[in-house]
C-alpha cells in the first residue's frame, strides 16, 4: 500500500530489470564489478554492500541496453517475479522482456540508491533511475523510482523482484477523476497457500484502514524503518509515508486480487498483488496498481518494511 494516493500516471512503465534494498547498514563483503557481457555476475556468500548490488543491478541495465540476451540465464532466480510492460514477469517472461529486442536505449543512470537487509539471504535497494531510449517506438519515462530485491544462490546473488514507476510531477495538473473498472471475477483463481493467505489477510485490512481513515490501524501495520514509494515524493520514510497516508481522500472501495508470496526464510516474506480502487485523492482517480510489499516479523506480527505500487496497464 505505498503509492495509492497519487498514482495516476499517464506515461507506460518503463521495461523492468532486477533490484534490491533501502538502509544503508551493511555488513561488508568484497564483490567484483559485474560486466554487463558477463552472463553470471558473482559475489562472494558474505552479506552484500550497498556498492555491490547497485553495480550488479547497473549490470543489468548494461545488458538491457546491450540487447544482452543471455546475460538473464543466471542473472535472474529461477523464481524470479516482477512486473513489466505486459504485466507480471516470470523468469521466462522477463529475460524475453528484457532482452530488449524492440527497444533503443541510448543511456541510463542511477541517484538516490539505497539499501536494506531482508534477513542474511536476501536484500532490496531502490533507487531512482533516468533513461534516455525508446521501446517499440515509444518514448521512456525519463525517470523512474525502482525497487528490486536480490537473494543470495551459493555463491552469488540472483534477481528475485524488480519494478518501476515513473516519477510524476506535483505540479503537473489533476486529472479528472475516471469511474474504475469493476473488478474481474477471480473464481477460477487457484486458492492462496497459508503463507500467502497470512501475509493477504494484513494488506487487506491495511487497505481498509486506509479507506476509512484508520490512523492507528495504519501504524500498526507499518515496519519500524518502513519505506514507501509515492509516484511525487519517491521513496519516502515511515513518518512522511503515515501522513501521506492520513490525507483525505474519497474513497468508493478498495479490491485486492491476485495474491503471490515469496519467503525469504521464517521471518521475511514478499507479496504481490493487484489494487482496484473506486475513488479520487486530490482531485486524480487512483484506479487499478500492480502492487508489491515486503514484509518482516516483529515479535509475532508481519509488518510491512517496504511497499511499492505502479500504474496497472
Amino acid at each position: 500500500m505505498t503509492s495509492i494516493k497519487y498514482f495516476v500516471l499517464t506515461v507506460a512503465a518503463a521495461c523492468i530489470l532486477t533490484a534490491c534494498p533501502a538502509p544503508d547498514g551493511n555488513t561488508a563483503a568484497n564483490t567484483e564489478n559485474a560486466n554487463a557481457n558477463a552472463n553470471a555476475p558473482e559475489t562472494t556468500a558474505a552479506a552484500p554492500t550497498k556498492e555491490a548490488l547497485v553495480t550488479l543491478e547497473k549490470s543489468a541495465y548494461e545488458a538491457w541496453k546491450n540487447k544482452d540476451a543471455k546475460f538473464w540465464d543466471t542473472f535472474l532466480a529461477d523464481n524470479f517475479i516482477g512486473y513489466g510492460q505486459t504485466g507480471k514477469l516470470d523468469k521466462a517472461s522477463a529475460s524475453k522482456e528484457y532482452a530488449g529486442e524492440e527497444c533503443d536505449v541510448k543511456s541510463f543512470e542511477f541517484s538516490d540508491e539505497t539499501m536494506t537487509p531482508i534477513g542474511t539471504d536476501a536484500a532490496f535497494i531502490t533507487y531512482k533511475v533516468s533513461v534516455d531510449g525508446t521501446c517499440a517506438g515509444q518514448k521512456l519515462p525519463a525517470s523512474s523510482w525502482a525497487v528490486g530485491v536480490y537473494t543470495r544462490d551459493g555463491d552469488n546473488w540472483k534477481g528475485a523482484f524488480h519494478a518501476e514507476a515513473p516519477v510524476v510531477d506535483p505540479k503537473a495538473p489533476a486529472k479528472p477523476a475516471a469511474p474504475a473498472k469493476a473488478a474481474e471475477s477471480k473464481e477460477e483463481a487457484a486458492k492462496p497457500d497459508a503463507a500467502t493467505e497470512a501475509l493477504f489477510t494484513v494488506e487487506k485490512k491495511a487497505w481498509d484502514d486506509w479507506k476509512a481513515g484508520n490512523a492507528k490501524g495504519l501504524d500498526e501495520f507499518a515496519g519500524k524503518e518502513m519505506v514507501s514509494l509515492s509516484s511525487t515524493d519517491g521513496w519516502t520514510a515511515r513518518d512522511v509515508t503515515l501522513k501521506r497516508w492520513a490525507e483525505p481522500c474519497e474513497i468508493k472501495s478498495v479490491s485486492l486480487t491476485d495474491p503471490a508470496s515469496m519467503s525469504f526464510g521464517s521471518d521475511f516474506g514478499l507479496l504481490t498483488f493487484t489494487s482496484s480502487v473506486d475513488g479520487t485523492c486530490g482531485g486524480q482517480a487512483v484506479g487499478k496498481e500492480w502492487g508489491a510489499t515486503i514484509y518482516a516479523k516483529e515479535g509475532d506480527a508481519w509488518k510491512a518494511i517496504m511497499t511499492f505500487g505502479t500504474p496497472a496497464k
